[in-house]
């Protein structure tokens, strides 16, 4: 396990202890280009607060947005950010390509 993941769960952990919702978002599938690997991950508590990345910042905040609503009904999601190349700047993925993530609830 690399440090950035470690640090990641780390937090989710701490939140989770001091009694905090929680959710956990992974990368689970990319196609073409994409900022981060699979693997990589974002845990967001239920103020909104996060630590690590699933894409380098350009799709974060309707990844925090999701895991907010996983924390409130606790129903896993499972997100898809594509974009052709013509759309790519409009939605922050540079060089376009595909991101697949899941998000679910730390219990």
């Amino acid at each position: 396990m690399n440090q950035e993941r470690h640090d990641t769960l780390d937090q989710a952990a701490a939140w989770h202890d001091a009694g905090h919702g929680v959710a956990l978002a992974t990368v689970v599938k990319t196609w073409g280009s994409s900022p981060r690997p699979v693997g990589s991950q974002l845990a967001v508590n239920d103020r909104g607060d996060f630590e690590g990345s699933v894409s380098g910042g350009c799709i974060e905040g309707a990844v925090v947005l999701a895991a907010l609503d996983v924390i409130r009904d606790g129903e896993a999601r499972r997100l898809d950010f594509g974009v052709t190349n013509e759309q790519a700047w409009e939605v922050g993925l540079a060089c376009g390509g595909k991101i697949e993530i899941y998000v679910e609830r730390l219990e």
